[in-house]
């Protein structure tokens, strides 16, 4: 098994209560830096970002860039953008890594298992047939077969320029 994002993520100071600029999802776009940033595609007011710390390889979210914690507190555009990047970041993964279905979904909240919770997010998660589902929750470890760079360079051909 191999989970070389374990380390960063155990070693962090975590802070969950973000404020402003301290916020991941509002700081990562700013960087200039898409490639290292792992930002796939941008919207005009989401963005498609590769998880850092993923469940599969090809894990994905859409994130807005308003600074809100609720899906009730997104605007109507915004709701629909974070929508259509879904459909277009599921079909790059099926296009680009075939897999055999997904997982979509949000954790409102830190009791709903956010763990950024003050900054709305969608994951999509690709899965095959026997993958190793069972490992995150028995062994609090993930199997990758592809490090977080291999999978930008597939996935980002497909989002275009």
């Amino acid at each position: 098994m191999w989970a070389p994002w374990r380390m960063a993520y155990v070693s962090a100071e975590h802070d969950h209560e973000f404020e402003g600029p301290r916020c991941v999802f509002c700081d990562l776009p700013m960087q200039g830096d898409d490639a290292r940033a792992l930002i796939l595609a941008r919207g005009e007011h989401c963005f498609v970002i590769m998880n850092a710390f993923p469940y599969a390889s090809g894990h994905l979210m859409v994130v807005p860039y308003a600074h809100l914690d609720r899906l009730t507190d997104l605007t109507p555009e915004a709701l629909a953008e974070m929508m259509e990047l879904a459909r277009a970041a599921q079909q790059v993964l099926s296009d680009a890594m075939k897999p055999h279905g997904f997982n979509l979904g949000m954790n409102q909240g830190s009791a709903a298992g956010a763990g950024i919770a003050d900054h709305l997010h969608l994951h999509l998660v690709p899965r095959w047939s026997g993958d190793t589902n069972f490992m995150p929750v028995t062994g609090d470890v993930r199997v990758m077969p592809q490090s977080l760079e291999e999978s930008y360079a597939l996935l980002k051909p497909g989002f275009g320029a």
